[in-house]
Parts: C-alpha cells; sequence; structure tokens
C-alpha cells in the first residue's frame, strides 16, 4: 500500500517537473535569442551626428531616443524592423541582419545652407570717435590739458604744456582740430540715428521724397541724444504731417554758378548792351 502512494506521489512530482521544464525552454530560447543592436544616426549631407532621433523597434514595440552623440541601443534580434523619425528630417528603415554596429544616415527635410557670418562694417559714432583720438593722439594726449594749474610734489604750479598749447601757433591749430573732430562726431551721431532705412520705415517716403524730407527736417544733437524713441518717432511724425501739407512749395539749393555760366552771362550782357 506504502509503495503504490509512494510511486503514484513520484509520477505526480515527474509530471510537474517535465511541465515545468517544458514551460521554461521557450521562454530560455527566447532570452537567449534576444540582443542588443547599436549604432550611430548621421546626417546624410554633412555626415555630421544627430541627436534627438526617435529610434523604435516596430517589430517589439519598444523605443528609445539617441544620445547627444548620435549614439543608440535597442533590444533587436535579426529579422526586426527598426524605424528612425526626427522632425526635421525624413523617417529611415532598417531591417536587422545581424548583430554588427549600424551606420544611420538620414535626409534633411529641406536643403540646408551654408552658414555665413555676417560682421557689420560701420562703426557707431562713438567706436569712430575713439579711432580718430588713436590717429590723433598728439592732440588727444598728454599735451590735451586745458588746466594751467599743475600739482606735484612741491606743490601747485603753472602747467607748461597747457600754457603751450594755449599760446602756440600748433597748439591754436590742435585746438582747432579737436572742435572739428567733435562737430564730425555730433553730425555722426544724428545720422547714426537719423539714417534713411529708419526714416523711410516710419514715415514711408522714398528717393527723392525722403531726401528732400531728410534734409528739410534733420534734426539737431541734443534732441537726437535725449530724446526716447517715442519721442523721436513722434517728432518724425509731426515733422512728417508738416511735409505732406507743405509738399508743393519748392525747396531746392540754389543752383550751383560755375566760371563758365558767369563768362555766358557777361557775354549776353555785353552784347544786349551793344
Amino acid at each position: 500500500m506504502i509503495t503504490r502512494c509512494a510511486v503514484r506521489i513520484f509520477a505526480s512530482s515527474m509530471k510537474l517537473w517535465m511541465f515545468l521544464i517544458c514551460f521554461a525552454l521557450p521562454a530560455t530560447t527566447v532570452f537567449a535569442q534576444q540582443k542588443t543592436v547599436d549604432g550611430v544616426v548621421f546626417d546624410k549631407d554633412s555626415k555630421d551626428r544627430i541627436a534627438k532621433v526617435n529610434v523604435q523597434n516596430i517589430t517589439t514595440g519598444k523605443s528609445i531616443y539617441n544620445t547627444f552623440k548620435g549614439e543608440f541601443k535597442i533590444e533587436a534580434q535579426p529579422g526586426d524592423v527598426l524605424v528612425f523619425t526626427k522632425s526635421d528630417h525624413h523617417p529611415d528603415t532598417l531591417k536587422i541582419q545581424g548583430g554588427e554596429s549600424l551606420a544611420v544616415y538620414m535626409k534633411r527635410t529641406a536643403i540646408q545652407l551654408k552658414e555665413v557670418i555676417v560682421r557689420d562694417t560701420l562703426l557707431n559714432p562713438q567706436k569712430r570717435l575713439a579711432a580718430t583720438k588713436s590717429d590723433y593722439t598728439k592732440i588727444f594726449g598728454p599735451l590735451n590739458s586745458k588746466d594751467l594749474l599743475s600739482f606735484g610734489p612741491g606743490g601747485a604750479g603753472l602747467s607748461i604744456d597747457a600754457i603751450y598749447n594755449a599760446l602756440s601757433r600748433s597748439g591754436r591749430n590742435a585746438a582747432h582740430l579737436r572742435e572739428t573732430i567733435e562737430k564730425d562726431y555730433q553730425q555722426n551721431v544724428i545720422d547714426y540715428r537719423f539714417n534713411r532705412t529708419y526714416v523711410g520705415a516710419i514715415t514711408n517716403l522714398k528717393d527723392q521724397q525722403l531726401t528732400d524730407f531728410m534734409i528739410r527736417y534733420r534734426p539737431g544733437y541734443y534732441l537726437v541724444k535725449t530724446a526716447s524713441d517715442y519721442e523721436f518717432i513722434a517728432s518724425i511724425k509731426t515733422n512728417l504731417n508738416r511735409f505732406l501739407k507743405y509738399k508743393k512749395r519748392p525747396y531746392s539749393l540754389t543752383p550751383l554758378i560755375t566760371p563758365e555760366d558767369s563768362k555766358r552771362d557777361l557775354g549776353r550782357d555785353s552784347i544786349s548792351k551793344s
């Protein structure tokens, strides 16, 4: 009796073990076949690595994003299909053949233009003034002293350089040149703010009308330096209303009279008198 029970228990245990073994074998086979595929994604035109690419294994449903270096790793096995997508590139599809690393080249949806660096060659008035001062270091350097008194270890005294600049011809010429440079600087400040592009965008004037307006209503240095953007635009618009109201009035420079014109006029006068 005991022997029969033992046989039955042993038989039941064997069936259970056989069932577990049969169930585990397919799972072991699946896990053994699952592999990791790696690779790098490049731009097809520039050959640069590209990031933020979505890599999806449509066979298993898994998806990842590649790294900032363009590299990726995803679980896949031979026969799986990978789809690579990025917003500014055409999608690409690859079928896994083996376990080798992949090099994926994606084409842009639009043509990428080469980067062009544009540098502004027009110096602002401050930089132009600094460049001018560096060119004329003598009149803007140590000799450019307006203080007649100098202070030293022995106390206060007269500045020889200042007296020389005030009395000598070269000193007076330097002062005159400094004054000219300062006036040019002020005109550059006006031109820098009151320019054709800026005024044309506000007034919608073009060509000769724009030229006439800018000559007639050229602002002063104080207004250009102190007015806010709102005040400056309001001033231009106010002058525009005046310009449009009185634009029929002649406004032109006196014709330039050349020596030849004067000779012709003298010839006509002599003929008429004779």
